[in-house]
Order: C-alpha cells, then sequence, then structure tokens
C-alpha cells in the first residue's frame, strides 16, 4: 500500500508540475532521480513484446524501453529506430565453438539481426529490391523465418562488408587466405569439404557423400539467393569470405551433397550466402 501511495503521489506531483524526487524501497531517494526504486530481492520489468507489437506501437518516443520477446533481449527506441541494450539470447556470441588447426570457428552459421554497433540490418524479402541493394540486408532462405532455425540468415556481401561490423566482437569474417588455411589443416580442397559436412541424411540430401564431420565444423546445405531466386536447399552449403577479386566479385566457399570438396570461386555481391565467423 505504501508503494501505491508513492506512485500515485508521484504522478499527482508530475500532473501539477511539482515533480519531486520519490523513492519506492526508500526513503532517501537520490538527489539526481526522478524515481529511485530501491530493491535487494526484486528488479524493475519494463513491458514485454513481439517485434510486431512492439512496430505496432503508435509514435514510440525516443528513449522508450521495452523487453523484445522475439529477440530475447531489452531494447531502446532512439531516433534511427530500434537498438538492443542486451545481446540477444540467439546471438552468435553464445554460439559453440570448434578449433581446426589453429583457428577458432563458430560451428554454427551467423544469425544476427544487428551491426556490432546495434545498427540494425534491414530484413528485405523482395527479390527485385534485393537485387538493387548496394547497402546490407539479410533474408532467411525462401523468406522462411522456420528454416532460420536451422541454418541461420543469408546475407548480402554489403553487410559482410558493412564498416559498422557484422561479426560479434572478437571475430570477423573469414578472408579467402583463412579459408584456405581451414582447408590447408584438412587436407587440402579436395577433401576438406566431407570433414566439414555434418554427417548423415538430416539436413543433406543423400547420399551426402564423405560428410562425416571429423572437423566438427558441422557444414549444412542452407543453399543461396539469387535476387527473387532461393536454390538448392538440402544440396549445396554457401559461405561467404570478405576478399573481394580484382574483377570486383567477391571469393566464397561452397560445398555440395556429392562431393567431398570444399569448393571456391568467385560471385556477385548481392548474392545471398552464410556466414561463419572466425575468432580474432
Amino acid at each position: 500500500m505504501k508503494r501505491g501511495i508513492l506512485f500515485l503521489s508521484f504522478i499527482f506531483l508530475m500532473v501539477n508540475g511539482m515533480a519531486q524526487n520519490v523513492g519506492i524501497g526508500t526513503t532517501s531517494p537520490a538527489a539526481s532521480a526522478q524515481l529511485d526504486i530501491s530493491s535487494t530481492t526484486k528488479g524493475f520489468l519494463p513491458p514485454r513484446m513481439t517485434t510486431a507489437q512492439r512496430d505496432a506501437i503508435p509514435t514510440p518516443a525516443d528513449g522508450l524501453v521495452i523487453f523484445n520477446t522475439t529477440t530475447n533481449s531489452i531494447q531502446l527506441k532512439i531516433s534511427s529506430g530500434w537498438v538492443p541494450l542486451t545481446t540477444p539470447a540467439t546471438a552468435a556470441v553464445c554460439l559453440p565453438t570448434i578449433v581446426i588447426g589453429t583457428q577458432q570457428w563458430m560451428n554454427e552459421n551467423l544469425d544476427v539481426a544487428f551491426y556490432q554497433n546495434g545498427d540494425p540490418i534491414p530484413q528485405v524479402t523482395d527479390g527485385t529490391t534485393w537485387a538493387a541493394l548496394t547497402t546490407g540486408a539479410w533474408c532467411y532462405y525462401n523468406n522462411d523465418s522456420t528454416l532460420g532455425n536451422t541454418f541461420g540468415k543469408l546475407y548480402n556481401w554489403y553487410a559482410v562488408n558493412d564498416p559498422r561490423g557484422l561479426a560479434p566482437q572478437g571475430w570477423h569474417i573469414p578472408s579467402d587466405a583463412e579459408w584456405i588455411t581451414l582447408s590447408t589443416a584438412l587436407g587440402g580442397e579436395s577433401v576438406a569439404g566431407g570433414k566439414m559436412k555434418e554427417a548423415g541424411t538430416l539436413n543433406w540430401t543423400s547420399p551426402n557423400t564423405g560428410g562425416n564431420n571429423n572437423s566438427g565444423f558441422a557444414a549444412l546445405p542452407g543453399g543461396f539467393r539469387q535476387n527473387a531466386i532461393f536454390g538448392l536447399l538440402g544440396l549445396w552449403g554457401s559461405w561467404w569470405s570478405s576478399t573481394p577479386d580484382v574483377s570486383n566479385m567477391i571469393w566464397g566457399r561452397f560445398i555440395f551433397y556429392t562431393d567431398v570438396a570444399l569448393g571456391r570461386g568467385l560471385t556477385e555481391k548481392t548474392y545471398g550466402y552464410y556466414v561463419r565467423c572466425i575468432k580474432d
């Protein structure tokens, strides 16, 4: 009852333009705080809502705070949009890792929707819009969020190359040379793919030739995106490097369901491929 009276008093004073320092759980609120809540057994609980519910808030004020149940993170409204104040529980920094040779890799594909500085990365589902982009974007394969739970997000190369940082702090997108180091540690490009592929046919289409995951990399056949076209789910895995060629195309890595090789080839910046991060 006492807390209720204090809160009502605070509201009354605010309405009447005579706001004072108000304490809940304390009789000596801090002089610099309009409202000082003190407790050693309870916390402050902001409103909890999904991303869709958050986006339905009419004209949200800058400084508004909510807990996003879709991303499992506290978010703050600023002039440029919503930014996370906490690391989402699904962020790649929480993913398990694997050491291969001298390198430490994440053993799942990247699945983040914010750059390292907190700026949101746009989700782009329309094929025509995707094809015309010269800035970063992500999508799910076939725009199906349920597939993201297994394969992660597809990114264009503009997201990979954005100076705000796609990889979480302490990690980076592997260069072409670092991919070569990986394949060398696994016996060379001609056999590395089989040692990297997840074993069995739960996600890979039969016969998943040579897929034994001896490296622990657990590569999955998430396919790719080319503008409005999604292709080769279950048959082909694709990953970006951070290295452009003199032709202004980008070196990528590929694994096929009937091959044990780790392929290397050039691709357009507008394609959608997956990302594996390597430790700094």
